[in-house]
């Protein structure tokens, strides 16, 4: 199966203030990586520093997904529709995040 950056799932919104990636609720990484353990899906993309990174325009995607006991995952590709990342066991978690 080809897949392109346009089939990955959206970054729908992030609401982690403290992220160097984030403007008003938009991520402005290129690609997230979810990574974490097995129950916590933190954002591995999420970096905490005061100064501003990203790109302009960007619509982020999840570029990996490493929790593979997800309800989203195939193939440690995220399956779904959109993902919100925010505040869980971590400063930066998939909200998005099934466990099977």
């Amino acid at each position: 199966m080809s897949m392109t950056l346009d089939d990955l799932p959206a970054v729908a919104e992030c609401s982690v203030a403290g992220c160097s990636y984030n403007d008003h609720s938009h991520c402005h990484a290129a690609a997230v990586t979810i990574g974490g353990s097995v129950g916590d899906a933190e954002c591995a993309t999420f970096i905490p520093l005061g100064r501003k990174g990203g790109l302009d325009k960007v619509l982020t995607h999840v570029g990996a997904c490493q929790r593979a006991e997800c309800v989203h995952n195939s193939s440690l590709e995220c399956t779904a529709p959109s993902v919100r990342i925010g505040a869980g066991a971590d400063d930066a978690d998939c909200l998005t995040y099934e466990p099977r």
